[in-house]
């Protein structure tokens, strides 16, 4: 007896295994598709499999056998069936359900009401959302369900109907206030119009009143650029943000503009593990241990003021020889010193977005099988399902954060809807 069989003779009676078996070996099965047809073997071993557990279930429930009335001891007995149509994975099956006269059998393995069972499909979506490619789901599926062959085509339209959840998500009222808001971009190559292009998924990671981390939006866009954060932005204005305390970003050209448009009383802070990457870039390779000695005096500094001592020595030691280095800590002093404004406690959160770049390597993890999306909307169906399956995590505030909270409120009198006054 091969693998199939003796998982047929373990789910279904004799009499009903042998019919499933029947129509399997009377059919050339090849394919997902001559598996799952409709009135197929699959859909015959689903129905008989089902209709045997009720069976099994009604004999529990009235507590004797359909041939075995000597050992009745109810006045409780079958009253035939009724019929009820399920939408399974492999199409609507029709299923007898028995009644039993007092009216007091209900299923456990279809509870009334239920008319729809998608576990391969939630399989499906489950797999894709880890990583894996419609290949490796086929494959995958193929060894699972008896050998045969399953249809990247058949992956895809089931993985399609994200789209929607992903639209609906993208769209969804947001909370009125966030204390902390992180934007990023992280850059796929997808294909569009017939070119491999690099496109920007534009990240918007927000932390809300109570701590906890959630994606506000992912926005798909050609190049990272101030006009487009701008929009990403004006979004989440319509769709209910009406204050931001704090913004976390990188240092690029026009962003503190583009989020005072919208947002005017947030203060921004730019990463400054960016502004260090980027200095280190313009450093000489036998001065740059020297200079990451002198230039950590400053972004460690316990005050404002110390840091720009410490930045006036660096410019005095290394200013003629890397100018471009200091001017550019000189230019974005302002926007780069925030964080000296706070607790230790805050000024982990604000000063880097390692949050929202903790988040974009899982996005990388499960997008690392695929160097290029075929479109915008295959792109954002797994950033989306990527992003839910990363969100399971989120369901807890910081420890620390009532005593964030309380110093935030403080800072910011009035806008968590706090007065200290």
């Amino acid at each position: 007896m091969n693998d199939t069989e003796s998982i047929l003779k373990q789910s279904l009676s004799e009499e009903n295994f042998k019919k499933a078996w029947s129509k399997i070996n009377k059919q050339n099965i090849k394919t997902m598709s001559d598996l799952t047809k409709p009135g197929g073997p699959m859909q015959e071993f689903f129905k008989a499999a089902v209709e045997t557990l009720l069976k099994e279930e009604m004999k529990e429930h009235l507590g004797y056998d359909h041939s075995d009335t000597e050992h009745k001891s109810t006045d409780n007995s079958r009253n035939g069936h009724y019929k009820k149509n399920l939408k399974t994975d492999t199409g609507e099956v029709e299923i007898k359900v028995p009644r039993d006269r007092n009216g007091e059998f209900e299923p456990k393995i279809i509870p009334k009401y239920t008319t729809k069972t998608s576990e391969l499909e939630d399989k499906i979506i489950s797999m894709y959302a880890k990583g894996m490619t419609t290949t490796d789901i086929a494959s995958h599926l193929s060894e699972l369900y008896m050998g045969v062959d399953v249809s990247a085509t058949f992956i895809s339209k089931v993985t399609e109907k994200v789209s929607g959840l992903a639209t609906e998500w993208q769209s969804r009222p947001l909370e009125e206030i966030y204390p902390v808001l992180y934007l990023d971009a992280i850059h796929f190559k997808v294909r569009d119009n017939g070119k491999i292009i690099s496109k920007a998924a534009y990240i918007a990671l927000g932390i809300n009143v109570d701590g906890k981390r959630d994606v506000l939006g992912i926005y798909i866009g050609e190049n990272e650029s101030a006009t487009f954060w701008l929009s990403v932005l004006t979004d989440l204005n319509n769709r209910g943000v009406k204050d931001l305390l704090i913004v976390c970003i990188d240092g690029l050209k026009g962003f503190p503009d583009a989020i005072k448009t919208i947002f005017p009383k947030a203060e921004i802070q730019l990463c400054v593990i960016h502004q260090i990457r980027n200095s280190i870039k313009y450093v000489g390779s036998k001065h740059q241990k020297e200079f990451m000695s002198d230039l950590k005096l400053v972004y460690t500094a316990t005050t404002k003021e110390l840091a720009e001592e410490k930045l006036l020595f660096l410019e005095e030691k290394w200013g003629s020889k890397y100018p471009i280095v200091i001017n550019s800590w000189q230019r974005n002093w302002e926007s780069l010193t925030t964080y000296f404004r706070f607790s230790p406690a805050i000024r982990t959160m604000i000063y880097t977005t390692n949050i929202v770049e903790g988040y974009n390597r899982q996005l990388r993890k499960v997008t690392k099988n695929r160097s290029i999306f075929p479109n915008d909307q295959s792109l954002i169906k797994l950033l989306y399902l990527a992003t839910v399956e990363a969100s399971k995590k989120w369901n807890m505030p910081r420890r620390d954060w009532a005593e964030i909270f309380s110093q935030l409120a403080i800072h910011y009198d009035g806008r968590l809807g706090l007065s200290i006054r």
